[in-house]
């Protein structure tokens, strides 16, 4: 799948405050029906599976945070996990994006999917532009899923180990991994999931295998291969990016076939995208392709559950992926429920109305960024994976002062065709070819001779050169 993943911040030093603050603003967030009505967790639950959402950090100390963990029992992080965040340089871990997500599950009563450990994208640039051996390769992969599977031990309860591994013809995609480790990089990946955390189920997670076809076949004969094999896979996901109108016919049936394997399925980042702007005619079509979806799932005893991937429309990955398209998922661009909320709640077993909020969501103020001190100014590291008309940026600002950075923009200008399509780590925003980044809450300050990492998906047309012109709070910055 594309990289879906929607801007974010997370909870730093201050955490239990912010959690606090958080659950605070639930009683006047959450829409005033769901005070009344049991939320979509509980009615889940009734129905002896999950509901969940995808959820980055901005998200959780934002707008979307108080109706997740008011309507959600469980929870994705968006890009918080994901190699490039949790290891930006070998061997150094960065678990606080991470942790924040924890934290914000266990204050809300929610459990965590992990997501993921192994992926073709979002990798940091010094594992794609290494050369490093197919034996060397292989003990990074090893250590990276056992170190972060076993600092999230006892609170991810589901892992989407191996993410998005097949072609559309239902071969293996050739990435890194399959490269130079072949097909049996899935089956150790597991194998070291597995030892670090024996507690945690396992996951298969991938797109356009919902219905069966030519992608789905080789997911279902991968995991026939590893059951036989003694593998331990527990579980498979499908993502479940759909459109309008085109739940395939054939996903209950699918759903089962996997399920004869002895594996668990899960629907784990549900949204159905449509033409924008909505009308009347599409929003209910998009409610009846959920009531589909859900249905699928209940007609399947072992689907455990469904994630949307995200809350509302206005922070979904739909409209800077497929231009003029996205209104995907529940609630809309005012935090509103939509047609789909209710034929989810329906599907589940609730009520079939909802009243609108009276009061809108609120976010919290952002700190101000100060200037680099002591003159030192700045250096800014930029490294590409780039593929077809998409690329992969990972940049390292390095504050050269004397005295620390407290709150942080880095500015600079795109060739024409460069276009941000999401970030992690940083707030990114473009207009025409001038694009800025901003800290979020937990790595806002910079150290004397300290460093930070994000990075951000785009595409590009004509040529792909190295950006120029960065600048931190104003002041030019050397690039490498």
């Amino acid at each position: 799948m594309f990289s879906k993943r929607a801007l974010r911040s997370a909870i730093g030093g201050s955490g239990a405050a912010l959690l606090a603050a958080t659950a605070a603003l639930i009683a006047v967030t959450v829409p005033s029906a769901h005070a009344a009505d049991p939320p979509l967790r509980d009615l889940a639950a009734a129905k002896g599976v999950y509901m969940g959402t995808a959820l980055t950090a901005s998200e959780a100390t934002g707008a979307s945070g108080p109706i997740a963990g008011a309507q959600f029992g469980m929870v994705t992080p968006g890009n918080e996990m994901k190699w490039d965040t949790v290891e930006p340089s070998r061997g150094t871990y960065n678990w606080a994006p991470g942790d924040s997500i924890v934290n914000f599950a266990q204050a809300h009563n929610m459990q965590v999917r992990g997501h993921n450990l192994v992926w073709h994208s979002q990798l940091p640039n010094w594992l794609t532009s290494g050369s490093f051996s197919n034996t060397e390769l292989h003990s990074i992969l090893i250590k990276h899923v056992t170190d972060e599977a076993t600092h999230y031990k006892g609170k991810v309860v589901h892992w989407d180990v191996v993410n998005e591994p097949f072609n559309e013809d239902g071969t293996f995609r050739q990435d890194l991994w399959y490269n130079q480790l072949g097909s049996s990089y899935i089956a150790d990946a597991f194998t070291a999931a597995r030892a670090a955390d024996p507690g945690a189920k396992l996951y298969l997670n991938d797109y356009n295998v919902e219905g069966t076809g030519p992608k789905s076949d080789g997911m279902y004969n991968l995991v026939k291969s590893l059951k036989q094999q003694g593998v331990p896979i527990d579980g498979v996901g499908f993502q479940a990016h759909l459109i309008l109108g085109q739940v395939p016919s054939t996903f209950k049936a699918n759903l089962q076939r996997f399920a004869d394997l002895g594996v668990d399925v899960a629907i784990t980042e549900l949204d159905i995208r449509m033409q924008t702007p909505s009308d009347a005619a599409r929003l209910q079509q998009q409610a009846n392709d959920y009531t589909s979806v859900v249905n699928a799932c209940l007609g399947v005893s072992r689907c455990v559950g469904i994630t949307v991937w995200g809350v509302s429309d206005a922070t979904s990955w739909i409209p800077g992926v497929f231009p003029g398209q996205g209104a995907a998922l529940l609630y809309d661009d005012n935090y509103q429920p939509k047609p789909a909320y209710t034929a989810v709640r329906t599907a589940l077993g609730g009520s079939t109305t909802t009243t609108p909020p009276t009061t809108p969501p609120t976010t919290p103020p952002t700190t101000p960024p100060t200037t680099p001190p002591g003159g030192g100014g700045c250096a800014v590291t930029y490294g590409v994976n780039q593929w077809n008309t998409g690329f992969t940026a990972n940049l390292t600002v390095k504050n050269n002062g004397s005295a620390p950075v407290n709150g942080w923009t880095l500015k600079w200008t795109f060739a024409p065709g460069q276009t941000v399509t999401q970030a992690w780590n940083a707030t990114v925003t473009q207009s025409g070819t001038a694009a800025t980044a901003t800290n979020l809450s937990y790595n806002g300050t910079i150290a004397a001779a300290g460093t930070v990492d994000f990075g951000f998906n785009a595409n590009w047309s004509g040529s792909n050169p190295k950006p120029t012109g960065f600048t931190l709070n104003g002041t030019a910055c050397t690039v490498s």
